[in-house]
């Protein structure tokens, strides 16, 4: 982990970059766990509208560990859809939550544990987490 910047310092224009980067790589691995999500619970439930899946997404314990994302890429958003000049601390506090959030774990955290399983069945998430994890590093 990097040294705390002094809070006022803004963040530079390869970090904002990173930033927007790693925003396209987490949308991108959201859409691919959503995705195969979905299957799962199609094969149990039967197929769903795009309404149908909306309301899953936001109210069915099974997509529930899905949300953790999706509010990680709302953080970035706001960071970067402000007005105001961006710090570099908040950019770098950013990247350091998807670092601790995109490790999957057979015995850690839902989130970790369900991470770990998809990656085990799914190889485009492997892929799309690879990408996020490049631009991670």
């Amino acid at each position: 982990m990097s040294e705390r910047l002094p809070d006022d310092t803004v963040a530079t224009e390869s970090t904002l970059l990173r930033l927007r980067e790693l925003r396209g790589g987490l949308l991108r691995l959201h859409k691919t766990l959503l995705d195969s999500e979905r299957a799962r619970y199609e094969e149990a439930a039967g197929r769903v509208s795009s309404g149908e899946l909306l309301q899953l997404v936001i109210n069915h314990e099974q997509f529930a560990w899905l949300r953790s994302i999706s509010e990680l890429i709302v953080s970035i958003d706001e960071l970067l859809y402000t007005d105001e000049a961006v710090k570099a601390y908040e950019a770098e506090s950013r990247i350091e939550k998807a670092r601790a959030l995109l490790k999957p774990s057979e015995e850690g955290d839902d989130f970790g544990r369900k991470y770990f399983a998809a990656l085990q069945h799914d190889p485009d998430a492997v892929f799309a987490h690879r990408e996020v994890a490049k631009i991670l590093k």
